[in-house]
């Protein structure tokens, strides 16, 4: 089973630790196109501040992580899954989870960036600032460079295992899954139910999430098939509804009225 995941947007800047080395990270495949888009947002935050601020979507009072940005290559590392934070990673809550379930985090779970590609949560990294839907100078949208480079290294990672689709829609762009692996393909939608009426809701959407990576990997739980891992999600408290299987995959809508 693989777990894909979205980061966050804010991130805990390490204080010490290495600085980034590429060739350490999981998924060596996606090196070429790391080094890219790194070398280009270095580049792009060494110059002009205010032209990197509007590139990035970042306010005039934020510029500090323009800075922050063009000094990448010697900033401090660590693993991904303390430098993502928020809603979803703050319901995972890494720190306790135990230890057979950190051991299953590491190869069952991998997290989507929009500068590194796939990240497992073991893989060190500095914080830094880009977003999923930018578009960089001289190199374009960055979801068109993960769409060219990012199917040989979700196949190497997913296996002949289930695909269990968390990402926000942002980083769902970045890679699609193909016809061939619809039926082990499963997306995950929360919807917030409230006064007979369902809405997805930002805040129950992250939460859950993350509490659902949580619990599969406590419970040890390795579904292969999407209707599987909905009857294992069912046997750990949700409520669960199954879409029909399409092209695309099979949704599963998790419904919960509360946190």
């Amino acid at each position: 089973m693989l777990i894909l995941l979205p980061p966050s947007e804010g991130k805990a800047a390490p204080r010490r630790g290495h600085p980034l080395d590429l060739a350490t990270l999981s998924l060596p495949v996606l090196t070429e196109p790391r080094a890219l888009l790194l070398d280009t947002l270095v580049d792009l935050c060494s110059g002009d501040p205010e032209k990197a601020a509007e590139v990035l979507e970042i306010g005039r009072t934020q510029l500090a992580l323009v800075g922050a940005n063009a000094t990448l290559p010697q900033a401090p590392t660590a693993r991904a899954d303390a430098v993502y934070t928020g809603v979803l990673y703050d319901a995972l809550d890494v720190a306790t989870l135990s230890p057979a379930a950190k051991r299953r985090l590491g190869s069952r779970v991998a997290i989507a960036s929009a500068l590194f590609g796939l990240v497992r949560p073991s893989d060190r990294i500095p914080a830094y600032r880009l977003s999923g839907g930018t578009s960089l100078p001289g190199v374009g949208p960055v979801a068109a460079v993960w769409r060219e480079h990012l199917g040989p290294a979700v196949t190497e990672a997913l296996g002949d295992g289930l695909l269990v689709d968390l990402r926000s829609s942002a980083y769902a762009a970045f890679w699609r899954a193909p016809a061939d692996l619809a039926p082990r393909v499963a997306t995950v939608r929360v919807l917030h139910e409230s006064g007979g009426r369902r809405k997805v809701v930002s805040h129950f959407n992250k939460a859950t999430k993350g509490r659902i990576v949580r619990a599969l990997m406590e419970s040890g739980a390795a579904p292969h098939t999407p209707e599987a891992l909905a009857e294992v999600l069912r046997e750990l408290s949700w409520h669960v509804e199954v879409g029909a299987p399409t092209a695309k995959g099979t949704q599963l809508d998790v419904v919960v009225s509360d946190l």
